[in-house]
C-alpha cells in the first residue's frame, strides 16, 4: 500500500458517501405526495399540507446546495494540500505536539464554521422565517455560535490533550485508557447537561404548580417513577417548534418541557409525551444507549490504535511530517464506511426503543392522548408524513408517524 493508493481510497469513500446521501435525499423528496395517507388525513387542512410539502422541498433543495458546497470544499482542500498548509502553520506556532494538535484542529474547525455560518444564517432567517418557525434574533444567533466555539475549545482541547498524552506515555495500549476516559466524560456530561450546559443557552424554570404539574406528579407516582425536577425551557426564544426531553439518571434525572410544547398540547397529551420519556427510562433505554455508545467508541479506538503509528495516514493527506493529529483526520476519513454501518445499527435500535416507549404509554396511560399529541407536533413542525423507507432506514432515529400510530392502535 502506498500513500497515493490510500489517497485514492479516501477519495472514493468521500465520493461514494456523497452519492449515496444524494440518492437517499432524492428518493425522500420524490415521496412527497399531494395528499396525505388516509390515516393521517386529519392532521392538516389542504392548504397546510401543501405548506408542509413546500417546507420539505425547500429544505431538500437548500440541503442539496449546502452539502454540495461542503463536498467540493473538502475535495479541493484535500487535493490542493490544505492539510499540509494548516499543519505547517500549527507547527510554527504550536511549540509542542499537544499545542500543535490544538492549533491544527482549531484552524480546521474554525474555518469550517466560517464557511457554514452564511448557510445557517440563511436557513434561520430566511427559510425558517418564511415558514413561521424562527423566533431567534441575530444577537442570539451569533451569541450561540460564540458560546459553541468556547465549549468546543474547552472540552475538545481537554479530551484531545488527554488522548495524546495517553498515546505518548502508554503506547499501543493507549486506546483502552482513552476509551475509559471518553466514556466517563460522556457520563459526566450527561449528568451535568441540563444544569450546567443548557443554562448557557436557555433559561430553565421549574414547572409552576397547577393542573399540569399535578397530572404529571400523579402519573409518575402511579408508575413508581421518582421525579422531583420538571423544568420548562424557553424554546420559543429560538423557534416555535416544540419538544421535550429526559436527561441524567439516578438523583440527577430531569424532565424538560419546551414552553412551546405546553402552548401547543392539551394536558393529557403533554402527560402522554412525558410518559413516553418515562418509558425510555423504565425500559433501560438510556443505559442501553450509553452501553452501545461505549462499545462503538471502544471498537473505534481499538481500530484506530492499529493505524495511528502508520505514517501513510499523514502522507495520504499530503502532509510531509507524520503526526498523531493528522493521522486522526486520515483515520476518520477511512473509517467513514464503518461509521455508517454503526449509524445504521444505532438508528435501528433507536427506532425499536421508540416503539417500546410508545407501548409503555399504551400500558400505563392513554395511547389516544399520545396519538393526538404526536399529530399536533407533526402539524406544528410541518413534518413530512411520507418519507421514503430507504431514507427512514438510513437516517431516521424515530419510526415514521404512521408506523407509530399503527403500533399504538
Amino acid at each position: 500500500m502506498t500513500a497515493t493508493n490510500l489517497y485514492y481510497i479516501i477519495l472514493v469513500f468521500l465520493i461514494v458517501s456523497f452519492i449515496v446521501d444524494k440518492i437517499l435525499e432524492y428518493l425522500n423528496a420524490k415521496c412527497l405526495t399531494d395528499t396525505p395517507p388516509q390515516e393521517l388525513g386529519d392532521i392538516y387542512e389542504p392548504n397546510e399540507y401543501k405548506k408542509s410539502q413546500e417546507y420539505s422541498r425547500t429544505n431538500y433543495n437548500f440541503g442539496r446546495l449546502t452539502s454540495t458546497v461542503s463536498f467540493c470544499v473538502t475535495l479541493f482542500f484535500l487535493h490542493l494540500g490544505g492539510f499540509e498548509y494548516v499543519d505547517l502553520i500549527a507547527r510554527e506556532y504550536g511549540g509542542g505536539s499537544i499545542p500543535t494538535a490544538l492549533f491544527f484542529f482549531g484552524i480546521i474547525m474554525f474555518a469550517g464554521d466560517l464557511i457554514s455560518i452564511p448557510f445557517s444564517y440563511y436557513s434561520t432567517f430566511v427559510i425558517e422565517e418564511r415558514f413561521g418557525f424562527n423566533k431567534s434574533t441575530r444577537k442570539v444567533f451569533f451569541a450561540d455560535i460564540v458560546k459553541g466555539w468556547m465549549l468546543s475549545a474547552l472540552f475538545g482541547s481537554l479530551i484531545l490533550s488527554a488522548i495524546i498524552l495517553l498515546y505518548q506515555y502508554i503506547g499501543e495500549d493507549f486506546w483502552i485508557y482513552a476509551w475509559v476516559l471518553l466514556t466517563v466524560f460522556t457520563i459526566i456530561i450527561n449528568m451535568l447537561y441540563s444544569s450546567v450546559i443548557v443554562p448557557l443557552f436557555n433559561k430553565q424554570t421549574p414547572l409552576e404548580d397547577g393542573v399540569l404539574k399535578d397530572q404529571i406528579s400523579d402519573y409518575a407516582a402511579g408508575v413508581d417513577f421518582d421525579i422531583k425536577d420538571i423544568f420548562v425551557i424557553d424554546g420559543s426564544k429560538r423557534s416555535s417548534k416544540a419538544n421535550a426531553y429526559f436527561s441524567g439518571f439516578g438523583r440527577k434525572k430531569r424532565i424538560t418541557l419546551y414552553d412551546t410544547l405546553i402552548d401547543d398540547l392539551e394536558v393529557d397529551e403533554i402527560v402522554a409525551v412525558l410518559a413516553h420519556e418515562v418509558g425510555h427510562f423504565k425500559r433501560k433505554h438510556i443505559i442501553s444507549n450509553m452501553i452501545i455508545s461505549a462499545v462503538i467508541t471502544g471498537a473505534t479506538f481499538y481500530v484506530f490504535s492499529l493505524f495511528v503509528s502508520n505514517p501513510l495516514l499523514s502522507y495520504a493527506l499530503g502532509v510531509s511530517t507524520s503526526s498523531f493529529h493528522v493521522g486522526l483526520i486520515g483515520f476518520g476519513l477511512l473509517y467513514s464506511p464503518m461509521s455508517e454501518i454503526f449509524g445504521l445499527l444505532s438508528n435501528s435500535i433507536s427506532r425499536r426503543f421508540e416503539f417500546q416507549a410508545d407501548k409503555f404509554v399504551k400500558e400505563t396511560f392513554e395511547s389516544d392522548a399520545l396519538v393526538r399529541g404526536l399529530k399536533k407536533l407533526s402539524k406544528n413542525n410541518l413534518s413530512n408524513l411520507t418519507p421514503h423507507p430507504a431514507y427512514v432506514f438510513a437516517r431516521h432515529s424515530h419510526p415514521t408517524l404512521l408506523r407509530r400510530i399503527r403500533n399504538l392502535r
